[in-house]
């Protein structure tokens, strides 16, 4: 049994780097779709005077809008926000055509008693520079670099170095295959992606160094068995962890998937499929990447000994 899990945990981590590779494929050849908080544009925002559904209400937009623009909605379908690149027009112009050709119908319509109409109400347009988006980017940058080099150095004063280097490669394979996903699909990369993905480090690290911390006390007191036995207890004893708290983060987020409406879809598509892929790479990532660089099951004993032999 002990063998048969080793092979399996040996074939995820190479199917882990297939995906890895698939991914960085998608990032080289498609890119990332950088939102308005990036590229810079118009941020409008309109209510409704009763419910309209995403489809009904995109064809109602599309007429007055270039292509490229993004469509969510808000409180049942009654408030509605349009981000749309930056061509040359005032943000205030289209809206203002819309809202009148919208109103005019409406009024029409009551005029023959059908008083169920829909009628607009403008509510704010707001221009967001390029200069901005670039000043996002730089400050997201930062923010990430400051995340992954506080990581590496925690990494380097907790664990011995073939450990550490298991966990950052399981946090690189699960921050490169979220955004594989977002440059595969096309899905727009905003401020709140790049908070889940901030967040995803931090998930990441958090189940990699619990396999870490388990595989170190077993090594520390077990003499005898190989390291392969060793990985295998280190998951066995928390898996069950593992599957409970991603389980309950992944209900939660499913809750925000389906129920807070579109502003809010692509924070959960990141969050629910880095939560994925960190349970899988801690498991096959994590605790692969020691065995695999020559990390032996006496290690820890053979460390005691050179100090208790020095003058």
């Amino acid at each position: 049994m002990s063998k048969v899990m080793s092979r399996l945990r040996i074939r995820s981590f190479y199917c882990a780097a297939v995906m890895v590779a698939f991914a960085l494929a998608g990032l080289f050849t498609q890119g990332l779709n950088l939102g308005l908080d990036f590229t810079g544009g118009y941020l409008t925002e309109f209510s409704t005077n009763k419910t309209v559904n995403q489809q009904e209400m995109l064809a109602k937009v599309t007429p007055f809008l270039e292509e490229g623009f993004e469509l969510t909605s808000a409180e049942n379908g009654k408030y509605w926000t349009v981000r749309a690149a930056d061509n040359g027009t005032n943000a205030n112009a289209w809206l203002n055509d819309f809202v009148k050709s919208i109103n005019i119908q409406g009024t029409v319509q009551n005029d023959n008693v059908q008083v169920d109409s829909l009628m607009i109400t403008p509510q704010d347009a707001i221009y967001i520079g390029s200069q901005v988006g670039e000043e996002l980017i730089n400050q997201g940058g930062l923010a990430l670099l400051a995340a992954i080099f506080s990581i590496l150095l925690y990494l380097s004063l907790r664990f011995e170095w073939r450990l550490a280097m298991g966990s950052v490669a399981a946090l690189f394979h699960d921050v490169i295959l979220v955004l594989g996903i977002f440059a595969w699909l096309g899905l727009s990369f905003d401020l709140t992606i790049l908070a889940s993905i901030l967040a995803i480090i931090g998930y990441s690290l958090n189940d990699s160094i619990i396999v870490g911390d388990r595989m170190r006390e077993i090594m520390k007191s077990n003499t005898e068995s190989e390291i392969d036995t060793i990985i295998n207890l280190a998951i066995k004893s928390t898996i069950v962890r593992t599957l409970i708290t991603s389980g309950t983060t992944l209900a939660t987020i499913g809750a925000i998937w389906f129920f807070a409406g579109e502003s809010l879809h692509g924070f959960a598509v990141a969050l629910f499929s880095g939560i994925l892929v960190g349970t899988y790479s801690s498991i096959a990532i994590s605790a692969t990447v020691p065995q695999l660089l020559g990390l032996t099951a006496d290690y820890y004993q053979q460390q005691e000994e050179e100090v208790c032999q020095l003058p």
